[in-house]
């Protein structure tokens, strides 16, 4: 059971990290300062695969209509994806996303809303980024050189994200360190050189809990070390870029009550200092966010 003194714990043994201030810098010509406010990115899915059906649009028409939603609700910036990552999920090429991506893109960009593009595809982060998305959610490692490159020549923000694999669909076991922070760390670390050596200014990390790896398909091994990574976030500012968590649902505990998964993930993620929230329930997650901010 999660207590009073479990976070004071954790407190007391991370106290410098508290006070560590990220990046601030500018979306799309938008100021974005976590120190001050954290943001919401908001969820549309393209892919019929995704398991969040009210995320799920099927053409261009109802993209646009649910971002736009999303986006009067609170979002700061929308999220879209071809392909879903759920394990047995179809395969989704890079023209076959591009065909479902660019026509939303386009028409967000002339709502003037912000967009960010979640792929691990070179094929599809240049052209999407030439649609004039604004920020490319990395889901992968490999080609990470050419992508960081792509983005860069583009100004655009990118969210790096924890993958062990070289993408979020060629993922095996997750490596369940007692403490994962270090590894985490590490690994930013390195991916953090390397994006500002290929020339990116603008920085998000993601420790990466949507991704289904084989041993986190138990739902209270999952769920035990999502709240871990919520709760010790924090831990990752002093690398100086701010932090991005997707809220997950977790099914098996909220069953006919899941979209009160995520608002309950939130409290989390917000007390562990998360700076982005990707999220399918923009408004629970804002209303949230809103009290936490009135205590």
């Amino acid at each position: 059971m999660l207590s009073l003194e479990h976070l004071a714990g954790l407190v007391e043994s991370h106290r410098p990290a508290l006070a560590s201030r990220v990046a601030a810098f500018d979306i799309g010509g938008r100021p974005f300062d976590a120190n001050q406010r954290p943001g919401i990115m908001g969820v549309v899915n393209l892919s019929p695969d995704s398991w969040y059906r009210e995320s799920v649009v099927l053409n261009t028409q109802a993209a646009v209509q649910r971002a736009s939603v999303l986006a009067a609700q609170g979002a700061d910036l929308i999220d879209l994806g071809a392909e879903s990552t759920l394990l047995h999920a179809a395969r989704v090429d890079p023209t076959g996303q591009n065909n479902r991506l660019l026509p939303v893109i386009r028409e967000l960009r002339a709502l003037d809303i912000l967009v960010s593009v979640e792929t691990y595809s070179p094929e599809v982060t240049r052209a999407c980024l030439e649609a004039g998305a604004n920020v490319l959610n990395l889901t992968g490692t490999d080609p990470t050189a050419e992508m960081f490159r792509i983005a860069a020549d583009h100004s655009a923000a990118v969210i790096v994200c924890y993958v062990q694999g070289d993408n979020v669909r060629a993922v095996g076991d997750f490596d369940l360190a007692a403490d994962p922070m270090g590894l985490l760390y590490d690994y930013f670390g390195r991916q953090i050189d390397r994006a500002t050596a290929a020339g990116v200014q603008r920085l998000f990390i993601d420790p990466g809990l949507g991704f289904y790896y084989r041993n986190l398909q138990d739902s209270a091994v999952r769920v035990r070390h999502q709240m871990n990574i919520f709760l010790n976030s924090f831990r990752l500012r002093p690398l100086g870029w701010p932090v991005c968590n997707a809220l997950p649902h977790a099914f098996e505990y909220f069953g006919e009550e899941v979209r009160c998964a995520e608002p309950f993930f939130c409290h989390l993620a917000a007390m562990g200092r998360t700076d982005l929230f990707r999220t399918h329930e923009v408004p629970r997650i804002r209303a949230v966010l809103n009290t936490l901010a009135a205590f």
